[in-house]
């Protein structure tokens, strides 16, 4: 699947070509009679006598060599309905061979000259697809020409959308393998190769890791022939030596479970446990291509959570890079141990502004919040409605959860400082939330991003056709754009 785009400085009507026009909310034509002939313009008119204005587009046959497109914009439109719109009209053209298209960028009559940049980012969003192990692919090639200069986005603007989709999309190729091609050994051989995109990467294997001290992160990943490893990625794009800006990702690469075993039909979909560092490695790569002038860093622990003589037990005690010691009640509560070390270290290396962290961490969040928003939890106010406002702009949306003492003494141990699951049962996504808090050591503003729900699709969604999603990589690009960049 190829999408083209071609930006044409000709303008004016195509006799025997794909058009596409854009009116008001009520579809009135006036402002395009000028492309349209006598006939084709009264056809037009007589078929939305009879059509649902409602809708924001159809498509007309006005020959068998041409189609119109009729695309309405909203008087009070946000940046996801422009987006949104750009994935339906990919969604409505993406079959049949006469793929050209002539997009009238004049008839574009918005004030805002932001239109056409974020409808072709929402259709190339749509258009992903991971098809890599596919023998037979079915190949679809559509070329997009746009004319005419005006409402064209800057090549600043245009650069930006290219580098959110590469990032995106990298995002989603990652969590889109499956679990015997992107194992933690080969997964931090990828993340290495993003040095060439301009990222200072580091990867700290067993070794390293054994002799930091980072038992919570190397347990989970002991029953496994692979390696376990912490990899940092920085990006220093802003002339002052200020604080970076830190993300954390769990990268659990495939998840069985452990020995407290998960049901077959809930391991099928393992693979994309790794989903929050796929984010998180994805923004590191847009926000490289794109020269964003902060400085950040990246921070992802990638482990295999498998069953084997060596593997972690229920009962386990560990020592994590916080000093803090582990009680192992449940082996399958283990993204929290990966990130336990993550957070300390990023915390304790980097020193950063904030820290969030992106976890598919827990199925109860999916209970709670479905496939709808990401469960937002944060010791820091102004953060958490930084996030929240930015989710909003995107259509990435969060909801802030509770975090309290009174389910924080619930994560107590007998036997040991802390404990991975809270054993009485229920809230079990906010005592996840409760544990990670614990390795925060100096009070840095932090958040916590469960994106059970939100990183996978099986039937699609506004800007992806199911599959993985690559939530968060637009969000956080969007936080950083609006509050420190």
């Amino acid at each position: 699947m190829t999408v083209k785009i071609n930006y044409l400085k000709t303008t004016g009507k195509k006799a025997n070509a794909n058009m596409v026009l854009f009116v008001n909310e009520k579809f009135g034509t006036n402002n395009i009679k000028k492309y349209l002939s006598k006939s084709e313009l009264s056809y037009i008119n007589d078929l939305l006598k009879t059509c649902d204005l409602k809708k924001s587009l159809f498509i007309f046959e006005l020959s068998s060599k041409k189609k119109l497109v009729l695309i309405a914009i909203k008087n009070d439109f946000k940046i996801s309905d422009i987006e949104n719109l750009g994935a339906e009209f990919y969604s409505r053209i993406n079959q049949g061979k006469n793929n050209e298209y002539f997009i009238i960028s004049e008839s574009i009559f918005t004030k805002q000259n932001i239109f056409l940049g974020h409808f072709l980012h929402g259709l190339k969003l749509k258009s992903y697809k991971f098809n890599k192990y596919k023998t037979k692919k079915e190949v679809i090639n559509i070329s997009l020409n746009i004319l005419g200069d005006k409402n064209k986005p800057s090549l600043s603007n245009q650069l930006k959308f290219k580098a959110l989709e590469e990032g995106a999309f990298y995002a989603r190729d990652l969590v889109s393998e499956p679990g015997n091609v992107l194992h933690p050994d080969e997964y931090a051989k990828r993340i290495n190769s993003l040095k060439k995109d301009g990222l200072k990467i580091n990867v700290y294997d067993e070794k390293k890791l054994k002799k930091l001290g980072m038992h919570a992160l190397l347990g989970v990943g002991q029953g496994s022939i692979r390696g376990s490893y912490l990899v940092t990625m920085e990006w220093n794009g802003a002339k002052n030596n200020s604080k970076p800006l830190a993300f954390v990702g769990k990268g659990v690469c495939f998840d069985t479970g452990g020995y407290s075993l998960k049901p077959a039909k809930f391991m099928e979909d393992m693979t994309y446990d790794m989903a929050g560092s796929a984010t998180v490695v994805g923004l590191m790569k847009s926000l490289a291509l794109r020269k964003a002038k902060i400085n950040a860093v990246g921070v992802v622990g990638l482990v295999e959570n498998m069953v084997s003589g060596n593997a972690q037990r229920p009962g386990d005690i560990v020592k994590s890079f916080s000093g803090k010691t582990i009680e192992i009640l449940n082996t399958d509560a283990e993204g929290r141990l990966v990130l336990a070390d993550a957070l300390t270290f990023t915390e304790k290396k980097f020193k950063p502004k904030f820290i969030v962290d992106l976890a598919t961490l827990t199925g109860a969040i999916i209970v709670c919040l479905g496939s709808e928003y990401a469960g937002l939890f944060s010791n820091d106010d102004n953060l958490s409605k930084q996030i929240f406002k930015a989710g909003e702009t995107v259509e990435e949306k969060v909801w802030r959860m509770p975090l309290h003492k009174n389910y924080d003494k619930l994560m107590n141990s007998k036997n040991a400082d802390v404990q991975n699951i809270n054993y009485v049962g229920g809230a079990g996504s906010t005592t996840a939330a409760q544990f990670l808090q614990r390795f925060i050591l100096n009070k840095t503003p932090w958040a916590h991003l469960d994106i059970a729900g939100m990183a996978f699709s099986k039937y699609g969604g506004a800007l992806n056709s199911g599959g993985a999603t690559g939530f968060g990589v637009r969000l956080l690009n969007q936080l950083i754009e609006d509050y420190y960049e």
